[in-house]
């Protein structure tokens, strides 16, 4: 297998079509980037902005320009020697606009009898109840086309069945239809399909029956046969019903050429199944190695003490997950409890089993179980619902008797895909909006009661990397990650200023507060490590988060005048001239140290064992909080002129304007990029590289692209940057370079590296990162 050397996540839409994306193949060739790694491209729901809501799996987007436009992109990345990977959802399809989803369209209208019927996970026994309805007595809206070959609630339009639409009114017509239009609160209980998540409007497909496989991936095989694809990432693969079944049946139709990956959140301690034939994940485990370097863990106390002084409480992670998780299975994802219920052995009392069946899956330490892999997983479950609620413990031993019985039976296949749902939308989206002492650390993929990671784990675990899965992914930012890059490495900063920020959010959160003393801690986090920020989007972001979290307001039960109070709370502050003095002071007080480690953390990610992805406009300085703010558009012009700048010969400076900062960050990544693309052996095999002298701890460095003592790569980069200045700098310290050689070079800065065991003070003098390699 061709593994690339890097990939280039770039978000299509109609704003940024194929057209946008060809354009940007000199810049991407220019940037040093091996491959574009495209999100979805196949037919997605009219105006979709991610792609994510594919509504036809048989062509490429037209909305992105159509299969001209898709092959005329290929054939520019191939005339550049870029390759291509893209995002593909076999989980779910759009079904928000049914007439544009051939296969839904044909369910709603024909049944048991369409040929599309086996397509979904749903109950046919029954109509499907389709939660559009804004109130129960919105039925009496419906309307017949003047065909009467369709229903209309509004702009919403459905089919009719043959037959049935001849005679009487609208609403005796839907009487007689395979479907039922209901009110948008039956969604959560009654649902007869299953969804991604708690979102109705994506139903989930079958793919792990062979046909419907072959006739859902044909397009992208085809594509792959032409040579015009290398490699697939797959969305949501813990959302299958089989997901080792479903990758081998893929990796046999791709072959072992492909590159292939999987959008899998890992625990910390948490490993791939072995039977998976993958060549590794989409790269949030390195996000959680790699940032937490830059987390100084002596900080967690008081952090913790000026969380729990704000919010008047002081609440560990796992009783916060656990209320969140419970929320999920009792509130949002009720209808899937009573189908896993309805599927035990013996019955009994149906309030207890549902109880017991999400208690179970409230209990998971990980996603989920892939029996008879993730053993483990689930005896620790069972083990952990038991000790809680001991009253349910008969039920839920019953349902792991029953599931380790039958590990390909009905139970345990919905209790295994069940409980990553409970788990994202307990612990992603809710708690992670919830616990919020120190949110750098509220990740996807993250573990917020870690407060940061040792060098010597983070060189453990690269290491194991390089080892095992040298094919990986590694990230930083992604388009589902809650803040950028960027933001968290400025936030990590606060690890360090512990007492500085707890009087910063005591001054600020008196002037202005809001709703919930939680919303206030994540507020001013967001606020410092977006800043300068707009009252537009930081009103978006904290209406989002808020509803998230679900503590005052919500999507479903939204607060009026909560709502009013959050949307309008960004502008009172932009409005309070002292106010936004403070917040530039303190900003001005960390932001140079955070971009130092925002250096420090792309380095070790660009440098490190794995294939780097870099997402779209983080290869200079970019603060965006969760979506859609990252999705905003990407000041390219400005990179190719910073990068043509560069070219030139010039070397920006660290603190100089505002061109020099974005360029010192674009001077790092195109460094890397070109260097993982020209020069690929030296990103083999892993060494920690210890720094000897007084600030040895600031540094973290590591040696690649040889034998032992003969590596020809050294990345070095700089932690904990306020407690270095405290200590007075790096003094003597010095990197001891392997093999003693000394005809190293910086390849960021183009100068020559001084003897075998230069000092850091003349190696990181104009950047607190440097990437250091020896000649061909």
């Amino acid at each position: 297998m061709s593994i690339p050397t890097s990939t280039y996540r770039l978000q299509l839409s109609p704003d940024q079509p194929f057209a946008a994306a060809r354009e940007l193949v000199g810049y991407l060739d220019a940037l040093g980037v091996g491959t574009l790694y495209c999100s979805p491209i196949l037919q997605a729901a009219p105006g979709s902005t991610h792609g994510y809501d594919v509504v036809d799996p048989t062509h490429a987007n037209d909305e992105l320009g159509g299969e001209a436009a898709r092959r005329d992109l290929v054939a520019t990345l191939r005339a550049a020697g870029l390759g291509v990977l893209v995002d593909l959802v076999p989980n779910h399809m759009g079904v928000a606009v049914p007439a544009a989803n051939p296969s839904w369209w044909s369910l709603l209208r024909e049944g048991p009898d369409s040929p599309y019927a086996a397509w979904y996970d749903a109950d046919l026994s029954q109509p499907l109840l389709i939660p559009v309805l804004g109130s129960p007595e919105d039925v009496e809206a419906l309307t017949l086309s003047d065909d009467r070959d369709e229903l209309h609630y509004y702009e919403h339009r459905y089919p009719v069945a043959p037959g049935t639409g001849d005679e009487g009114s609208a609403q005796e017509v839907h009487e007689r239809q395979h479907y039922r239009l209901v009110h948008w609160r039956r969604g959560n209980t009654e649902l007869t399909y299953r969804r991604f998540f708690d979102v109705s409007d994506l139903a989930a497909v079958r793919v792990d029956d062979p046909e419907i496989f072959d006739a859902t991936h044909a397009e992208v095989l085809r594509w792959r046969a032409a040579g015009q694809l290398d490699g697939l990432r797959i969305d949501h693969p813990d959302g299958l019903t089989a997901p080792g079944a479903y990758l081998r049946r893929l990796r046999a139709a791709l072959g072992d050429d492909a590159w292939l990956l999987v959008e899998k959140i890992l625990g910390p301690d948490e490993a791939l199944p072995l039977s998976w034939p993958v060549d590794g994940t989409t790269g949030y485990e390195a996000l959680r190695e790699v940032q937490g370097l830059f987390v100084d863990p002596r900080g967690e106390a008081l952090v913790d003490a000026v969380a729990a002084e704000h919010t008047g409480v002081r609440e560990g992670l796992s009783t916060v997950e656990h209320t969140a998780r419970r929320l999920v299975t009792d509130e949002i994802l009720v209808a899937e409890m009573r189908r896993i219920a309805n599927l035990v052995p013996g019955g009994g009392d149906d309030e207890k089993v549902r109880d017991a069946v999400a208690e179970l899956l409230s209990s998971f330490p990980v996603y989920r179980s892939y029996l008879p892999e993730g053993r483990a997983a689930l005896d620790r479950a069972v083990d952990t619902a038991s000790t809680a609620r001991p009253e349910l413990a008969d039920t839920v031993r019953t349902i792991h008797a029953a599931m380790i019985a039958e590990p390909d039976g009905h139970l345990a296949r919905r209790v295994e895909q069940t409980s990553g749902m409970v788990t994202a939308k307990g612990v992603e989206d809710t708690t992670f909006y919830r616990w919020n002492r120190f949110v750098a650390l509220n990740e996807v993929g993250g573990a917020p009661d870690r407060f940061g990671v040792s060098p010597a784990e983070f060189h453990a675990k690269a290491a194991a990397r390089d080892a095992a899965t040298p094919a990986t992914m590694s990230t930083l930012s992604t388009h589902d990650t809650k803040r950028s890059e960027d933001v968290r490495a400025r936030l990590a900063v606060l690890s360090e200023l512990t007492a500085e920020w707890g009087a910063f959010l005591r001054t600020a959160a008196a002037r202005h507060p809001l709703p919930s003393p939680s919303l206030e801690l994540l507020a001013w986090q967001s606020v410092l490590g977006a800043w300068p920020i707009t009252e537009e989007r930081l009103a978006g972001y904290l209406t989002k988060a808020s509803k998230e979290a679900k503590l005052v307001t919500a999507h479903v039960d939204a607060v009026p005048e909560v709502d009013e109070a959050i949307a309008a709370w960004p502008g009172q502050v932009l409005a309070h001239a002292e106010a936004v003095a403070e917040i530039e002071a303190f900003v001005a007080q960390i932001d140079a140290h955070g971009r130092a480690n925002a250096l420090g953390q792309k380095l070790l990610q660009l440098a490190g064992p794995g294939v780097p992805d870099v997402y779209q406009g983080t290869e200079c300085y970019e603060y965006s909080l969760v979506d859609p703010d990252n999705r905003r558009p990407v000041d390219f012009a400005l990179r190719r002129r910073l990068l043509e700048r560069l070219d030139s010969g010039w070397v920006p400076e660290f603190d100089g304007d505002d061109d020099d900062r974005a360029a010192t960050k674009l001077a790092v990544v195109s460094a890397a990029l070109r260097l993982r693309r020209f020069r690929p052996e030296l990103f083999t095999g892993y060494a920690p590289l210890p720094a000897s002298g007084p600030a040895a701890d600031h540094a973290v460095a590591f040696a690649r692209g040889g034998a032992a003592g003969r590596e020809r790569l050294v990345a070095v980069a700089t932690r904990l940057p306020v407690g270095l200045r405290a200590a007075g700098g790096w003094g003597d310290t010095s990197l001891p370079l392997p093999g003693g050689a000394d005809d190293w070079t910086d390849v960021v800065t183009g100068r020559p590296v001084e003897g075998g065991a230069p000092l850091l003070t003349a190696v990181l003098d104009l950047y607190p990162v440097a990437l250091l390699v020896r000649p061909a």
